[in-house]
């Protein structure tokens, strides 16, 4: 993810450029239907709460900072690129999306070729760190790199041995899955089978059967709404969590996706979801936006990537995207802490540096746009089917590059 260029910013003249005078725009393009829909919600309602702090703090520049709206789909549809076509048109600074990093990497030559910010949430794919995208590509979610290292060590710890890993054919799946294969095998471990499936498949049952046949003492799901299925044939086939430890990810830790399997089938479960666990002081604030939210996992990164965006065009002084992009770098370290845009843009009006500390964790951007330090969470299924955060076991650290 190499700087930006004279032809991003050539692009950006004719596609993020906006006039200083005018609002500055940004636009969503987060999962309202697909296989991560269930990460929609909180990740609408993070951007959602985030701009209307802003704007009741005086907007960006003196003027409210504007919104446009729009989904993602996933990778077996082309809503993510009409949308992209939609915000580039309409003249955004900034794209907040996909959640999906195979979604993200269908667009993002489309996005930042124009000269826009491609900035997401929940893209934890380590292919995106080296891709080509003019230092206009950004994330407040670490590679998975980091995920594979904390939950590879995770079922180390817990005593587990031999461990079979179940992921999806896409690069979110495969990346997270080489990453666990990797840290799990250099802990001593041995990984009993590592099997790439379809996401799309109408059952599981060849790869449960060939997984079951390993022996495996643990068992790693790395998917998204379809682990629901692999869950169920799991259990039919007599290697459910209730009788081999089984471990998720972001993609699939969920509050309602397995509210029918049997009931307490999921206590012991284990999860790893990046980020700091969302305060209740800060839940209660996205309940404000939408009373319907179960599930708040990127919610924080999207608050905090809407947040980092405004204050980089105010240390900018302006909406053009290749400018707020040098300006992103700027603001997330080497400066005076601050954690709301308020506080933060009274001291940029001072001239004082700042270092955005977001409700995510710490955020320090690295030359290719990616956070060089993170907080990885690691949660636990109770008797109710719902996760609670295992405090005592997150990790805060440098994110590995290899």
């Amino acid at each position: 993810a190499p700087a930006a260029s004279t032809a991003a910013s050539t692009a950006a003249s004719t596609a993020a450029s906006t006039a200083t005078s005018a609002a500055c725009k940004i636009g969503t393009m987060l999962p309202q239907t697909g296989n991560l829909a269930f990460l929609g919600p909180p990740e609408f309602a993070g951007v959602d709460l985030a701009v209307s702090q802003i704007n009741a703090s005086g907007g960006v520049m003196g003027a409210p900072l504007e919104t446009l709206a729009g989904d993602s789909g996933d990778t077996s549809t082309d809503i993510a690129s009409q949308t992209a076509d939609s915000h580039i048109a309409a003249g955004v600074t900034a794209i907040i999306g996909a959640a999906s990093s195979g979604v993200s990497l269908t667009v993002i030559d489309k996005i930042t070729g124009a000269g826009v910010i491609h900035f997401s949430p929940a893209n934890t794919s380590p292919t995106l760190s080296d891709y080509a995208d003019n230092g206009l590509y950004f994330r407040t979610a670490p590679s998975d790199l980091f995920q594979g290292a904390v939950l590879g060590s995770l079922m180390l710890d817990a005593g587990v041995e031999k461990a079979g890993i179940l992921a999806l054919d896409d690069a979110y799946g495969t990346g997270l899955a080489d990453a666990l294969d990797k840290n799990f095998t250099a802990g001593g471990g041995t990984v009993t089978e590592k099997i790439i499936y379809n996401p799309q498949a109408a059952e599981f049952s060849a790869e449960v059967g060939k997984l079951k046949a390993s022996k495996p003492q643990a068992i790693a799901v790395i998917g998204f709404e379809e682990s629901v299925k692999i869950i169920q044939e799991l259990i039919k086939q007599g290697i459910g969590p209730d009788s081999v430890p089984l471990y998720l990810v972001d993609g699939n830790l969920s509050q309602e996706a397995f509210k029918d399997l049997p009931k307490g089938i999921m206590v012991g479960t284990k999860g790893t979801l990046p980020g700091a666990a969302a305060t209740e002081a800060f839940q209660a604030s996205l309940l404000e936006v939408n009373p319907d939210l179960t599930d708040f996992s990127y919610a924080p990164e999207s608050y905090d990537a809407v947040n980092l965006i405004a204050l980089g065009m105010e240390a900018a002084k302006s909406c053009d995207g290749v400018a707020v992009a040098a300006a992103l770098m700027d603001v997330s370290k080497d400066g005076e802490a601050c954690s709301d845009f308020a506080s933060c843009k009274a001291l940029l009006d001072a001239g004082t540096n700042i270092n955005y500390e977001g409700v995510s964790g710490p955020i320090e951007f690295a030359e290719n746009g990616d956070p060089s330090i993170a907080t990885m969470g690691v949660y636990e299924y109770e008797a109710n089917d719902k996760y609670v955060p295992k405090l005592d076991e997150f990790v805060t650290g440098t994110v590995p590059t290899s």
